[in-house]
């Protein structure tokens, strides 16, 4: 069941930051978010819901929600409703267009190092690139030994499990080394479905070829116009299970805040390329801030602020 959360109330800088935590501390998911930014100094949020705990239909459970909210926003909040979503849930459901031009730069699965990307900025992505995986079928009669040397990053162990979880890969061992100069190694035991080995080349070279793609960047940010906007874009891969990446929408909140960055506009969506489902936040941009959005180099900072938040460096 989805629902969605009206707030009214006077404008107040990344006030999406603070209702975000207070969702996430009452295990609240959010599906989609529209927030929309009035020309008299108002703010209204429209965040649509799923309850983890399977209450929210409860009058005690849309109670002490919008209470905590309530008591996070205080006095500016003007009102906070909490219904059942309808229509205008279907309707942002079909509205889900990226150009040719962007979903091509923000899907793509390798960096160049030739072309000059949003997605390409600091010495952190060389180091992502010097990650590894091997397969080793000597050691085990019954397992495939998975050797994983990598960047650490937050949710370093999330893609690991969600890739192999998608190939229909099981674990039944595995071993992590402590972080040394800011990489980590994992060996997992690991075999398919039908309790087999993974002994096909071709099932092999998948394999490690998607991992290293999950590892070299598992989030995208990008940067681009939206006709006389500024939007921020940022897609994380689909489970087969049909979730999303988790606290995706908090760290770009949180980042954004940090460098004192509003949002004018945010939503969230599903979009398919050839091979896989993406979920993809869209920001509009607040221009009225302390930086000229415009420029490249700007740019190019807020992009590596938002994927250093995500990535937990």
């Amino acid at each position: 069941m989805v629902l969605n959360v009206w707030i009214f109330m006077l404008l107040l800088d990344n006030i999406s930051l603070d209702v975000n935590q207070v969702l996430c501390e009452l295990e609240l998911t959010i599906q989609r978010v529209k927030v929309t930014t009035t020309p008299d100094g108002r703010v209204l949020d429209l965040f649509f819901i799923t309850d983890n705990l399977d209450l929210l239909h409860t009058k005690e459970r849309q109670q002490e929600t919008c209470k905590q909210l309530q008591a996070i926003l205080g006095e500016s909040c003007v009102c906070c409703e909490l219904q059942l979503a309808g229509s205008q849930y279907d309707n942002l459901q079909s509205r889900s267009s990226i150009s040719p031009a962007v979903a091509e730069e923000l899907f793509r699965c390798e960096l160049s190092d030739k072309e000059i990307r949003t997605q390409a900025l600091s010495a952190d992505v060389t180091k992502l690139k010097k990650s590894s995986v091997n397969v080793d079928n000597s050691l085990s009669p019954a397992h495939t030994l998975l050797q994983i040397n990598c960047v650490d990053h937050k949710g370093f162990l999330y893609d690991i499990l969600r890739t192999l979880k998608d190939f229909g890969i099981q674990i039944a061992y595995g071993r992590f080394s402590p972080v040394t100069n800011g990489h980590r190694e994992l060996d997992l035991f690991v075999r398919q479905k039908d309790g087999k080995k993974i002994v096909d080349p071709e099932k092999q070279d998948s394999l490690c070829s998607r991992l290293k793609v999950e590892m070299l960047h598992p989030l995208r940010v990008i940067i681009t116009n939206r006709g006389p906007d500024t939007e921020l874009l940022v897609a994380n891969p689909v489970e087969l299970s049909g979730k999303g990446r988790p606290r995706v929408f908090y760290d770009v909140t949180y980042a954004l805040k940090t460098l004192g960055i509003c949002i004018f506009s945010a939503e969230i969506g599903r979009h398919s390329t050839v091979d896989r489902e993406w979920e993809v936040y869209r920001f509009l941009l607040d221009e009225n801030c302390r930086f000229q959005l415009s420029n490249m180099v700007v740019r190019n900072q807020i992009v590596d602020k938002v994927r250093r938040t995500l990535m937990g460096w």
